[in-house]
């Protein structure tokens, strides 16, 4: 009996199971799959939601150091009644409900650009939605990146009598690049002003706290602080990122638990100030002067549009679990503490936040006030260099120094000169004002200004990008625009007392922009307009009527299309030229990041014999161009899968085109690399030096010099050769022949030294501006070659003069 049961059992295990059975055990094994997939995303986004905490928040988390004292200012000192204080309490609550929470976190963070925030990335949008960029050399091939595609496909049908407008009158476009960059300039100048006004904040404590200490005493360490912080800049925020997020997180926790315990113990009334009936009663009783204050109150909000800003390093979701269920009732609670203690202690307004701390952990509530104050500092400071960069690729900035601090986390740099400048316009400010509530009314001012400017771009990301109708977008629009608007124009009245240095840093640096901008582009537009006809180069025949010596020259120039003049003037003036040409164009387009896979664009002019080949870089205005040391390897590499490809593909030919100008090709690096047309071989080598082949004793001087100081850079040198393929083309073959015999014998670049100059008929500000304003940012910033990482050995500079 029990062995026919062992059997049974037995037979009943090895029996099949049923296919519902089946299908049940594969749904539960999908729903575990989905559930495990669900606890990762939510733990991802719960760790960058805690690492957000002390990049973003560093800044809108130290604004209840200054808020009450800087409302409480001025006529309003008239009114400092528990009624007001209840008020003052009213209007911050719902100031930081209504922008922070309401716009920025569920409506805002949506509009991002490939995972990027910002004005720039809204300005990308609207870019790639609608004709409304002014980057001279955009192509059709540009609309086919993967990062251009991001977001809603197809033409809008919503209001194209307005999108036809905007994109018919240049003047309108003009306008649109203008108010972004004039919300860069604000944030330039937030990271001026946020240090001054975070640092003397939090270190007016300890003048709280010692009454021998004199108000010069905090400013000598405040600037000591100050100049710290920068001079710390260089080594890159990732070396003490770590310690970021506890500081701030110990810093929010410890103002939530004392506002709790003011709530408790001074006036649990102060619940009731919630609702709006009290901002009513506060504008009836101040009147003018509780509009004035306003520009204290927007100080609570100050820095919150960082949430946008930062969105790149962290995740829209991440971002909408830290404000809402950790920043938030932690600065509403803080708030709330402080207005119960000032409602029975009115003479502690000038010093309310210290004031309300109780004695027993004053100090150490001190310290992390002033560790807080240094993190919001330098996440301000690093948005600073992020702008600089974005407004150098959109050509509105002069070329300066980037340097990458991290290898892991894309969007850090350091940018120097700025980091000087902005450390002395700091300790002008600090010292020139030594007072935080006026630094505090530039600083509202700014930040505000940003905040404006995101809310009417927004309207448009609403309209062209996101295709909703108009009657969805004015209603965000009046909403927003009304509240910031009010906000704003008591900020503006404000200009006398310090504000006008937010407008002055923006006007000098908008100007900056402004010169830059208008010399680049009327330098592009001679190149434009003075191309080589191509019929020139075809009647000269495939020697261009000189000798054509073995090597390859890249001749860089901001055309993605066409010869330069550059090029004419050169051989007109040397009798002498390389085997293989390439015209490099190295450009920005309207994206954030290019995947390297769709970097490199390869094109061919003329007809085969000539040898003359068109490369076109692309970057995004996030991306950091990095001197690699292989971007010869890779451009040979590419023209070799372009001349293979070529082949293959005959309607590539620009043998079939009338113009011989070909259609351009997109060459992945990462198939070049994998699965190459050469054959590659490495051998170490010195520093790279692209005139391998010469006999000179003072290019091996310099050579063995180099290796010798600089042993860190000894890189691999490659070599290519043809794999053995008897059924390739002979003349694909002797083509590729001819460019691995030119790589062998050296690279050399050909750039054009150029002086811009305003022709004599011009007006006279076109003259101030171009002979002198962009002649001077041009002598006094990186050279192109430098910022191109082009070794300075093998470069060589044709000079032209361009009268625009």
């Amino acid at each position: 009996m029990h062995r026919v049961d062992i059997d049974h059992e037995r037979d009943s295990m090895e029996q099949p199971p049923s296919p519902a059975a089946g299908q049940t055990q594969l749904e539960r094994r999908k729903g575990t799959l989905a559930s495990k997939f669900m606890l990762v995303n939510i733990s991802s986004n719960l760790l960058l939601a805690y690492q957000s905490l002390g990049v973003v928040y560093g800044d809108v988390g130290t604004s209840p150091l200054y808020v009450y004292r800087s409302i409480f200012v001025g006529k309003l000192q008239n009114y400092q009644t528990s009624e007001a204080i209840f008020g003052a309490f009213s209007l911050i609550f719902w100031t930081i409900t209504l922008i922070p929470l309401l716009k920025y976190v569920f409506v805002v963070l949506s509009a991002d650009d490939n995972g990027e925030g910002g004005t720039f990335a809204l300005y990308s949008l609207l870019c790639r939605h609608a004709k409304f960029s002014l980057l001279p050399n955009q192509q059709a091939a540009d609309e086919e990146l993967s990062a251009y595609k991001y977001g809603f496909s197809g033409q809008s049908t919503s209001c194209l009598s307005l999108k036809r407008f905007l994109e018919k009158h240049k003047k309108s476009r003009t306008i649109l690049l203008i108010v972004v960059l004039l919300g860069a300039c604000m944030v330039i100048g937030d990271g001026v002003l946020t240090p001054a006004m975070s640092v003397i904040s939090s270190m007016s404590g300890i003048q709280a706290a010692t009454e021998h200490l004199s108000h010069g005493g905090v400013l000598i360490l405040s600037c000591i602080i100050l100049v710290g912080l920068f001079a710390l800049q260089h080594s890159g925020t990732h070396r003490v990122g770590f310690l970021f997020a506890p500081i701030v997180t110990i810093w929010l926790i410890s103002i939530f638990l004392i506002g709790l315990y003011n709530t408790i113990f001074w006036n649990p009334k102060i619940v009731s100030a919630l609702s709006p009936y009290y901002i009513v009663k506060f504008f009836k009783e101040t009147g003018k002067d509780g509009w004035v204050s306003l520009g204290g109150v927007l100080l609570s909000i100050a820095g919150s549009e960082a949430m946008f800003a930062d969105l790149g390093h962290f995740t829209a979701t991440s971002m909408r679990i830290a404000f809402p269920f950790f920043v938030y009732p932690c600065l509403v609670v803080q708030y709330m503490g402080q207005a119960a203690f000032l409602s029975k202690n009115i003479d502690s307004i000038p010093n309310s936040f210290y004031n309300s701390v109780p004695d027993s952990v004053y100090w150490p509530v001190f310290v992390i006030a002033t560790l807080s104050a240094i993190v919001g500092s330098q996440a301000v400071i690093t948005a600073t260099f992020s702008i600089v960069k974005q407004c150098n690729a959109l050509g509105c900035f002069p070329r300066v120094k980037i340097v990458h601090t991290s290898k892991h986390i894309k969007g850090q740099i350091y940018v120097p000169e700025i980091n000087w400048i902005l450390m002395i316009l700091t300790l002008a400010v600090a010292v020139g004002f030594q007072d935080t509530t006026l630094i505090g009314n530039a600083y509202g001012l700014a930040c505000m200004t940003v905040m404006f400017i995101t809310t009417f771009l927004m309207a448009l990301v609403i309209i062209f990008v996101w295709q909703k109708s108009v009657a969805l977008a004015i209603p965000f629009l009046l909403l927003f625009g009304i509240i910031e608007g009010v906000y704003l124009s008591s900020a503006f009245i404000k200009i006398p007392q310090g504000g006008w240095v937010s407008l002055v840093l923006s006007f000098a640096f908008l100007t900056i922009m402004f010169v830059w901008h208008y010399g680049t582009r009327k330098k592009y537009n001679f190149d434009l307009h003075n191309k080589v006809p191509l019929k020139w180069l075809l009647g000269l025949g495939p020697s261009l009527g000189i000798v054509r010596v073995p090597g390859i020259g890249l001749i860089y120039s901001e055309l993605a299309t066409g010869i330069p003049s550059i090029f004419s003037h050169f051989v007109t003036n040397l009798p002498a030229f390389h085997n293989v040409m390439v015209f490099v164009c190295v450009k920005s387009v309207p994206v954030p990041f290019v995947p390297p896979e769709e970097r490199f664009l390869i094109g061919r002019i003329c007809p085969r014999p000539y040898r003359m080949y068109r490369c076109i870089v692309r970057y995004g205005y996030k991306d950091i161009q990095r001197d690699d040391g292989n971007f010869e390897d890779l451009l040979i590499q590419s023209i070799a899968e372009f001349i293979q490809m070529e082949a293959v593909e005959p309607q590539l030919s620009s043998s079939e085109s009338p113009s011989f100008d070909g259609r351009m090709a997109v060459i992945s690096t990462r198939s070049v690399q994998s699965g190459s047309t050469l054959l590659v071989s490495e051998e170490d080598y010195g520093i790279t030096n692209s005139i391998q082949s010469s006999k000179s004793l003072t290019l091996q001087s310099l050579r063995s010099a180099g290796d010798d100081e600089n042993p860190q850079m000894r890189r691999r040198r490659v070599r290519f050769r043809l794999p053995e393929n008897p059924g390739m083309d002979p003349a694909v073959r002797d083509e590729l022949s001819d460019l691995i015999d030119a790589k062998d014998a050296g690279v050399a670049y050909i750039m054009g030294h150029s002086y811009v100059k305003a022709r004599r008929s011009a007006s006279f500000m076109k003259k101030l501006v171009i002979d002198i304003g962009y002649s001077f940012l041009r002598k006094n910033c990186r050279g192109p070659a430098v910022a191109l990482n082009i070794p300075h050995i093998s470069l060589i500079e044709v000079g032209m003069i361009y009268y625009v």
